[in-house]
Order: structure tokens, then sequence, then C-alpha cells
């Protein structure tokens, strides 16, 4: 499919900056919505780029973002709701209503590809409101039918430059010599960024996964003590990591919860009670999974390089 101009919603997160930087380097339009434009700076260096300020949980204002455009791609998600049932306002709000306002919208519009992001793990049945209002997310593209030839991909945890996974793990580590960890044993198959835009892109100009949903995940599978572990590690700590029992992680988790940015809830908790690993192949369309310790440590690893230089220069200056 030649795709001319592509709509990303979320695309001014850290996997739709990656994507609209692939897409823009294939001569691809791209148009991202946004509610703050400031949230959007680091994309208006992009020569195909149009950054717009928008409401996409308006339905007129969706209609209007998708003329003359070929493809949508909603990357919308949230990882934190003030509880309910089956779940919380915001999850209900991000993915539950926007997809079917998204697919309601497309209709409209006469847009007929559409690539949904949901998440490894996404079941009406899930232990978290999270993993539940994802499944509810799928079900409404998927009720679209013939009307849109849609593809859903749903990935592991995602990793990268600029991640907050990794990054964080390695901060942590960086200011705390001891970690308690709730969900230490809680098994992930974290996928690299630049996978997940790969495939995205694949679906796009091959024209795959009409009506199919994928996993995408990484080659290997990790406890998220051994994740911890590693980040600290390649960014030159070792701090001692202490699994947490259910209760005393679900207390550690409403404390944070309460923080300024929201590091974890209860619910991330609950949402660790299955694992996060692929059930069949980790990369849709042929494609090879990128390992994670092929490509961290060229970012992480420069932890500990930028403290040995500042050490060195700080030792510079106090001897002339």
């Amino acid at each position: 499919m030649q795709a001319k101009r592509v709509l990303i919603i979320g695309g001014t997160g850290f996997l739709g900056r990656h994507l609209a930087n692939r897409l823009s380097a294939r001569g691809v339009a791209v148009r991202v919505p946004t509610r703050r434009l400031s949230t959007g700076e680091p994309l208006l260096v992009l020569p195909s780029c149009e950054l717009l300020e928008a409401d996409v949980f308006n339905a007129d204002t969706l209609q209007r973002l998708m003329r003359d455009v070929d493809v949508v791609v909603n990357l919308v998600g949230v990882l934190h709701s003030p509880s309910d049932k089956p779940y919380g306002p915001a999850f209900k709000q991000a993915h539950v209503e926007l997809p079917r306002r998204i697919v309601a919208a497309a209709q409209s519009a006469g847009v007929q590809r559409l690539i949904h992001i949901s998440a490894l793990g996404a079941a009406q049945d899930g232990p978290s409101e999270y993993q539940r209002s994802k499944a509810d997310g799928e079900a409404a593209i998927r009720a679209a039918s013939d009307a849109l030839r849609w593809t859903i991909f749903r990935p592991s945890v995602v990793f990268g430059p600029e991640d907050r996974f990794l990054n964080l793990f390695a901060g942590l580590a960086a200011s705390f010599p001891l970690i308690p960890l709730g969900g230490a044993g809680a098994r992930f198959q974290p996928v690299f960024v630049g996978d997940v835009g790969r495939a995205i892109i694949a679906a796009i100009e091959l024209d795959l996964g009409i009506g199919e949903t994928h996993e995408l995940a990484g080659p290997d599978v990790w406890t998220l003590a051994q994740l911890v572990d590693y980040a600290a590690r390649l960014g030159g700590h070792r701090p001692l990591v202490v699994p947490l029992p259910r209760s005393l992680a679900m207390l550690q988790a409403t404390v944070l919860s309460w923080l300024p940015g929201g590091l974890m809830s209860p619910d991330n908790v609950r949402s660790m009670d299955r694992d996060n690993v692929a059930s069949s192949a980790a990369q849709p369309f042929g494609l090879a999974p990128t390992a994670l310790d092929a490509v961290a440590p060229s970012w992480l690893g420069r932890r500990t390089q930028r403290g040995r230089y500042a050490r060195l220069r700080s030792h510079v200056r106090r001897n002339p």
C-alpha cells in the first residue's frame, strides 16, 4: 500500500515519536494531534510532520483529523486510572471509548486502513483493569468487521532509548542501594521499539495482517528482578534487589501511586499476575526480534561513561 499521509494518534509518546521519525524518513507525511503543542516539540524537526493541537476524544475533531489520510495508527494507552468495575474511567476513555470513536470517524471520513496498538496480555478475564480495558478496545476494532481493514498489534513492554522502563530501573539503581521489588518473579518478553515500528510499517507498506491480531515481543524471557539487575549493572551499579511478598507489593504500589508521576499502582501489580510472554512467534511477517542485551548497552552504558568522564573532569579541576 502506498501511504502518503498517516495520522498517528498518541504520536507524541515514546513509541509515537519513534514511528513518526521512521515514517518521515520514508517520505510519508505524518499528522500528529496533541493536547499541548509543547509535548510534541521533538517532532517539529521532521520536515513531513504536521503537529496539531486537538482533542482526539472529540468525534468531530477526529473526523477532521482524518481528512486526506490513508492510514490511522492508534497508539493511545494509559497505565493508571481510578479504580472501578470492570475498569476505571481513564482506562475506559483511552482504551475503549477512543477506539470506538476512531472506528466511527474513519468510516465517516472514508479511511479504510487502521493499525491499533493494544497490549500483550489483553484479556476480558484479565486480573487487571488495564488488561480488561485493552481487550474491550480490541473488541471495538473487530466490531468494524469489513468496514475497516484493521490490524491489531499486542506488544510486550517496549524498551529503547528514552523509555520509561529500563531507564527507570537504571535511575533507581543509581539512587538507592536497596530496591524492594513487587512482582520480582513476573516474566516479561520485552520488545525493542525499533521492532514495533518495523512491524507497523510492514503492515502498512505491504498490506499485511488485515483482520489479524499479532503479538510483538523480543526473543528472550526475563523476570522483573533480572531486568532490574541488568539495567543496574549496565549503569555501573549493583543494588540489592529484595523481592516483596504480594501483600507488601500491593502496599508499596499504593504508596507509589500517590506520588507525583505514579511509578506503580495496585492495578500494575495485578497485571503481573499473568506472565507477559508471547503465546507463539515473537514477531509476525517473518521479522526477526532484537535481543535486549544486543542494543541496551548502547544507551544504558552511557550512564557509566558519563559518570567516569564527570569524575575525571572533576579530578583534573582539583589538580591543575
